[in-house]
């Protein structure tokens, strides 16, 4: 049952972030290729971190009382949090270069920010 739910968790990872390699590929501009990267690719991982820490605890539960399982489960949750605080700030980062170095989006009938650089 637990090797399922893993599984589960590495399918819904690994189809997310081929998702977002597709988009990283396929999309016009910057800006939408950013939105890909950092949507796709932070939920995909998401479950990628949550399977590695369902194994960590199921190892530690049911096969072995080793610690340092719990290690590796505590490593890779904190895994998550460092990015999801740090994917949405270095998106923003690489969007406002890309603003300020005159890099347009596509398509873009109505420029709100034109001559507030």
């Amino acid at each position: 049952m637990i090797e399922w739910l893993i599984g589960i968790f590495l399918t819904i990872g690994v189809i997310f972030n081929f998702l977002a390699s597709i988009g990283i590929l396929r999309f016009p501009d910057v800006y939408t290729r950013i939105h890909a990267a950092t949507k796709c690719t932070t939920f995909g991982t998401i479950f990628i971190v949550l399977a590695a820490v369902t194994y960590a605890i199921y190892n530690y539960y049911w096969v072995q009382k080793n610690p340092a399982w719990i290690t590796i489960g505590i490593h890779s949750a904190l895994v998550v949090i460092f990015l999801v605080l740090t994917n949405p700030v270095g998106a923003h980062a690489i969007g406002r270069a890309a603003r300020k170095s005159g890099i347009r989006p596509y398509g873009a009938v109505i420029d709100e920010l034109e001559g507030r650089l």
